[in-house]
C-alpha cells in the first residue's frame, strides 16, 4: 500500500470520528509538512480534510501553509507524523491498515499539579498545551465553606471549574470591601474568568457558583420594589397640586439598581448599570454568546468597559437626550463565564487589545465515557449552592454593618517567593510566546493575588459559617457589633489595621481590619499560576494567527513550554528528540538565552528560568 493510499484511509478514519488531530499550531505545521513530504501535491486535498476539523483552519492560510511546505520540506517529517498525531486524538489503524480502523477513547491527563515547583508551570506533554494534556490545579484543603463547593464536582476539571467559578462570584460580592496594594495602586478582588469546553462537557456546573450571589441580587432588587412605591406615591402627590407643582421639585425616579448584570447588554448600558450600583457587578453567563452578541453590536464600548473594570477606573456617560452626564469614580465588576471553543474568538477576537490578556482562563476535557446521571440521592446543587449564598450574604451583610475595609498584605518572604515565582514564568512566557503571554503573566499574578485574598478570608472566616452539611442554617447573628468585631479579631489571619487607634481597638469599634495568608494557602494559590499560563496559552491558540505574531510557539523554542523550572541538558535534548529540533539548536538556543539572562545555569548541564527581579524604586 503506497503512501498516498494510507493517508486516504487515516484520514477517511480521522473524518469518521470526528477527531481534531491539528488543535495548535504545534500539530499544524508538522501535519502540513509531513503530508507534502510523503504524498506531495497529490495530498494538498487530503491535507485540508485533516486540518478542516480544527479551530484554527482557515482555507486560504493552510494552502499558503502546504505550498510552502512543498517547497521547504522538513526531512524529519514523514507520514509517521500524521498517524502519529491521529492516534494522540484517538484514531488508530491496524499496523498493516488491513483493517479500516479501531475506535479509541481519548485519555486524558487532567492530573492535579504538585510539588514547590509548579508554581512556574507543569510540565506539558504539548508546548501550547492541548485540552487533554493541560493540568489541573493543585490537591488542596481549601476553606472548609470553598472545599464543600469544590467538593461538588465530579472530575478533576468539574472541581476546577467549581473553584475558579466559586472564587470569582465571592469575589465579586467582596467587591470594595477586600483589597491590597499592587503596582503602587489598590486592587480589589475582582476577576474576569471564562470556562471553556466542548459542548456537553460539564461546564454547567459553573451556573451553580452564581447561585452564590442571587441574595445580593434579590435583596438590590427588593429595595429598588420599595423605593419604586415611594417614588410613585410622591409623584402621585406631586401631580395632585395642580398649578402648585412649579414651587416644588419632582420627585427623581430611583435608579435600578442590580447586583448581576445581563450579558445581553449594551456597553452604555452596562456602564449605566455599574454607576446605579455604585460600580459594583457581576456578569454571569452560562454561555459566552450571549455577551459576544452584544459585543458584536457594541464592541468599542464593551471592550472599552472590560478593560478598565480590570483595573476598577473611572466609569462615566453622557445622555445626549437629556445632556445628563454620569459617573462614578472606581468601579468594581466581575465577569464569569462559560463557553465552547467556538465561542472564544467572537468574544476575543485578538490578542492584542488587552481583553485576553486580563481574563482567567480554563479549558475542559470533553467527555471521554458516558456517565450515569441518575442520582438516588436526590441532591439538587442548585438549592444547595442557593442555601450557601444566603449563609454567605447574612455574614458578609454583618460585617459590612462593623467593617469598612479589610487590607490583604504578603509577608516579606511571601512576596519574594511570588516574584521569583512569576518572574521565571514571565521568563518562560516570552522565549516561547513572545509579548502576549508576556501580558498575560503580568496579569496572572494580579489575579493570583486577588485569588488569595479571597481564600485567606475564607479560611478566616470559616469558624463563623456553619459546618458542612448544614447548608439551610444561617451564620450565628453574633449579637452586638462590639460581639462581632470581637469573634472577627478572633479569627485566624485577621487584626486590627495599624492606623486604627488602641483606644478604638479596647472599644470594639475597628473600621479596618488587616488580612493575612497562611503559608499552606498561599502555596496552594500561587501553585495555580502554572495551569493558569498553560490554559492560556491553549486560548492563544484559538485566536487567528494574524491577531498575534503567533498563536503558539512554532519553531524551536516551543521545547520551552514543555521544560519545568528547572531543567537539565539532558531533558531538553530529549523534549527536542520529540520535536525533530536537531541537537545542534538545542545547544545554540541555550547558550543565546542564558547570555541574554533568560536562563541561568545552576551548574554542569543543569538550567533554569531566570527569576530576576527588579526592585521598584520608591518615589
Amino acid at each position: 500500500m503506497d503512501s498516498l493510499e494510507a493517508l486516504q484511509r487515516l484520514t477517511d478514519a480521522v473524518e469518521t470520528a470526528g477527531a481534531d488531530i491539528a488543535p495548535t499550531y504545534q500539530e499544524y505545521m508538522p501535519l502540513a509538512f509531513a503530508v507534502a513530504n510523503s504524498c506531495g501535491e497529490a495530498g494538498r486535498s487530503l491535507f485540508h480534510r485533516l486540518c478542516r476539523l480544527s479551530a484554527k483552519y482557515r482555507q486560504a492560510e493552510a494552502d499558503r501553509l502546504y505550498d510552502q511546505a512543498l517547497k521547504g520540506g522538513r526531512g524529519q517529517n514523514s507520514l509517521g507524523t500524521v498517524f502519529h498525531l491521529a492516534e494522540r486524538a484517538g484514531v488508530k489503524l491496524e499496523a498493516k491498515l488491513s483493517n479500516f480502523q479501531t475506535f479509541l477513547p481519548s485519555t486524558y491527563t487532567h492530573a492535579p499539579a504538585s510539588g514547590p515547583d509548579t508554581a512556574v508551570g507543569s510540565r506539558l506533554s504539548e508546548a501550547g498545551g492541548t485540552e487533554g494534556s493541560l493540568p489541573a490545579f493543585p490537591v488542596h484543603a481549601w476553606p472548609r465553606f470553598l472545599r464543600q463547593m469544590v467538593d461538588c464536582g465530579e472530575t478533576p476539571a468539574q472541581r476546577d471549574a467549581l473553584l475558579l467559578g466559586g472564587l470569582t462570584v465571592i469575589g465579586s460580592t467582596l467587591n470594595n470591601l477586600l483589597c491590597f496594594a499592587y503596582g503602587k495602586k489598590m486592587k480589589y478582588p475582582c476577576l474576569q474568568t471564562f470556562v471553556i469546553a466542548p459542548p456537553a462537557s460539564g461546564k454547567g456546573v459553573v451556573t451553580w457558583t452564581r447561585r452564590l450571589a442571587e441574595p445580593l441580587h434579590e435583596a438590590c432588587l427588593a429595595a429598588y420594589r420599595k423605593a419604586m412605591e415611594n417614588y410613585r406615591r410622591e409623584h402621585a402627590q406631586w401631580e395632585c397640586l395642580g398649578k402648585e407643582r412649579g414651587k416644588t421639585d419632582e420627585p427623581q425616579r430611583p435608579p435600578l439598581k442590580l447586583f448581576i448584570i445581563p450579558g445581553n447588554n449594551s456597553g452604555t448600558g452596562v456602564v449605566e448599570n455599574l454607576i446605579d450600583a455604585g460600580g459594583v457587578g457581576l456578569i454571569c453567563e452560562a454561555e459566552a454568546d450571549t455577551v459576544s452578541s452584544a459585543i458584536g453590536a457594541d464592541y468599542g464600548h464593551w471592550s472599552d468597559t472590560l478593560r478598565n473594570c480590570f483595573d476598577h477606573e473611572r466609569l462615566a456617560f453622557n445622555r445626549r437626550t437629556n445632556h445628563e452626564y454620569r459617573e462614578c469614580g472606581r468601579s468594581f465588576l466581575s465577569v464569569l463565564l462559560s463557553g465552547t471553543p467556538a465561542q472564544v474568538e467572537p468574544l476575543i477576537p485578538s490578542a492584542e487589545n488587552g481583553l485576553f490578556s486580563r481574563q482567567l482562563f480554563y479549558n475542559m476535557p470533553s467527555i471521554g465515557e458516558w456517565v450515569d446521571q441518575f442520582d438516588e440521592t436526590g441532591a439538587d446543587y442548585d438549592r444547595r449552592f442557593a442555601a450557601w449564598g444566603r449563609q454567605w450574604e447574612h455574614l458578609l451583610t454583618a460585617i459590612r454593618g462593623v467593617v469598612d475595609n479589610v487590607c490583604f498584605e504578603l509577608t516579606a518572604v511571601q512576596r519574594d517567593r511570588f516574584n521569583r515565582c512569576l518572574a521565571a514564568l514571565f521568563s518562560r512566557a516570552g522565549m516561547a510566546h513572545g509579548d502576549a503571554m508576556k501580558s498575560s503573566v503580568a496579569r496572572i499574578a494580579v489575579n493570583l493575588c486577588r485569588l488569595m485574598g479571597v481564600v485567606a478570608l475564607l479560611r478566616a472566616l470559616d469558624s463563623l459559617l456553619p459546618p458542612v452539611g448544614e447548608a439551610d442554617n444561617l451564620p450565628p447573628a453574633g449579637g452586638s457589633a462590639a460581639e462581632l468585631t470581637r469573634r472577627l479579631l478572633a479569627c485566624e489571619g485577621l487584626r486590627p489595621h495599624p492606623s486604627v487607634p488602641a483606644e478604638n481597638v479596647a472599644d470594639g469599634v475597628v473600621s479596618r481590619l488587616l488580612l493575612s495568608i497562611g503559608d499552606a494557602d498561599f502555596e496552594a494559590v500561587l501553585s495555580m499560576a502554572g495551569p493558569l499560563y498553560s490554559h492560556a496559552c491553549h486560548v492563544l491558540s484559538l485566536l487567528p494567527s494574524s491577531a498575534v505574531r503567533s498563536s503558539g510557539p512554532v519553531g524551536p523554542e516551543a521545547l520551552f513550554d514543555r521544560l519545568p523550572p528547572r531543567f537539565t541538558r539532558r531533558e531538553a535534548l530529549d523534549e527536542a528528540v520529540r520535536m525533530g529540533t536537531p541537537e545542534s539548536t538545542v545547544d545554540t538556543l541555550l547558550r543565546r538565552y542564558t547570555e541574554r539572562g533568560l536562563l541561568l545555569k545552576t551548574g554542569r548541564g543543569e538550567y533554569e528560568f531566570s527569576s530576576f527581579v527588579r526592585s521598584r524604586a520608591c518615589v
